[in-house]
């Protein structure tokens, strides 16, 4: 039935071909309309959202571990790696395509580091990380860097991790030809791999940034709407990277299927948090503006929670803020409702769900479980 068909019908029935098989030439729903991936088929997985359900309020606990310095070795000279991956003439292109990693301002590196965590914890690896794994950790910073950049351009960014954004720098032209030019590049050392599993999963991540974005723009469906939305901007590079770890690492396919789904809830915490501190974050913590979201005529957890009891939001919503007075009154009525704190919790069921999913895993264990913890925590 094809990876993608698989998971969007329930990763219950989901079939994962041996890595040694020919992916068939069939329809798996490459080609199909938005439509149809923002009807049913969300509506079929909300509860494995965390829609509906309560905290347990157990990420607090802790476990003594820090994931970033268990994995600091080979997290190491990551930017240095991907600069010499983007090497290429004209230098400027190599210079905005490589920008972030440039300054030294990539952050955590969050992605690379679950990829090695879940590296080091399965069984048929020893608790190391393949050369392969790790050139997949480049990939998935390629492909989130390039997404990055196409971002600061639609949504006319001018502040990323406290550094003025890549369409400032360069131009908007400069930043969409290095946002597709990282692209590029992550296709063919996705190639280099020579496994098809791992490179259909992978070239579906990118499918659905496109599908996210528009769904973005879009701006429909509510709640369900939103959650996809978040699926195919965020949680599904995390997934599918994680996954294709799982399989380049040679695991079991139980294993195979909880590093997907520890990525799937991972990512949708993380985002659900960065909606979040959009209206409760520091600006100098942040690296960037507070409200970007409402400025920009978006509609997140916060805003689509607070229609629900306070009807008066969809006209804002639905022409995106733009009139005068119109981000104030957003404003006003998210902090008369618990919008944020119904966000808070979607982002803990999905954190708690994450760190159940590798309860039965060896090898970094403790370091994915405190991980959840991290991301949810987190201020910036």
């Amino acid at each position: 039935t094809g990876i993608k068909t698989g998971i969007r019908s329930g990763l219950n029935e989901a079939k994962f071909p041996t890595s040694s098989a020919l992916l068939p030439e069939q329809d798996n729903g490459v080609d199909k309309p938005i439509n149809d991936i923002e009807g049913a088929g969300l509506r079929d997985e909300l509860k494995e959202w965390g829609i509906g359900r309560t905290p347990k309020g157990t990420l607090g606990e802790g476990y003594n571990v820090n994931p970033f310095e268990n994995v600091k070795g080979e997290i190491a000279n990551l930017d240095d790696e991907m600069l010499r991956l983007i090497d290429t003439k004209p230098s400027a292109l190599k210079e905005a395509a490589g920008y972030f990693w440039g300054l030294r301002s990539g952050g955590k590196k969050i992605r690379p580091a679950v990829l090695f965590l879940i590296s080091k914890s399965l069984p048929s690896t020893s608790s190391t990380v393949l050369p392969t794994q790790r050139r997949l950790a480049c990939i998935t910073e390629m492909i989130h860097t390039a997404s990055l950049f196409h971002d600061d351009v639609i949504d006319k960014g001018e502040i990323r991790r406290g550094n003025k954004t890549a369409n400032v720098m360069f131009g908007n032209k400069m930043a969409i030809l290095g946002g597709d030019f990282l692209l590029a590049k992550a296709s063919v050392s996705l190639a280099r791999l020579r496994n098809l599993e791992v490179t259909e999963l992978m070239s579906g991540v990118i499918e659905h940034l496109v599908r996210g974005e528009v769904m973005q723009i879009k701006g429909e469906g509510g709640i369900e709407g939103y959650l996809g939305k978040n699926f195919f901007k965020t949680s599904s590079l995390i997934a599918n990277s994680a996954m294709s770890t799982a399989i380049l690492g040679g695991a079991p396919p139980a294993y195979v299927k909880e590093a997907y789904l520890y990525g799937k809830y991972l990512g949708n915490a993380f985002q659900l948090v960065d909606d979040v501190l959009d209206y409760e974050g520091q600006v100098e913590v942040l690296g960037k503006e507070r409200y970007g979201d409402l400025k920009s005529g978006l509609a997140t957890g916060p805003v689509l929670f607070a229609e629900e009891t306070r009807p008066e939001m969809k006209a804002l919503r639905v022409r995106k803020f733009r009139e005068e007075g119109d981000i104030r009154r957003a404003l006003d009525i998210i902090e008369g409702t618990d919008a944020i704190e119904r966000t808070k919790d979607l982002a803990r069921v999905n954190a708690e769900m994450a760190r159940d999913v590798v309860e039965g895993w060896g090898g970094e264990r403790d370091a994915l479980r405190e991980l959840c913890r991290i991301v949810v925590d987190r201020k910036k």
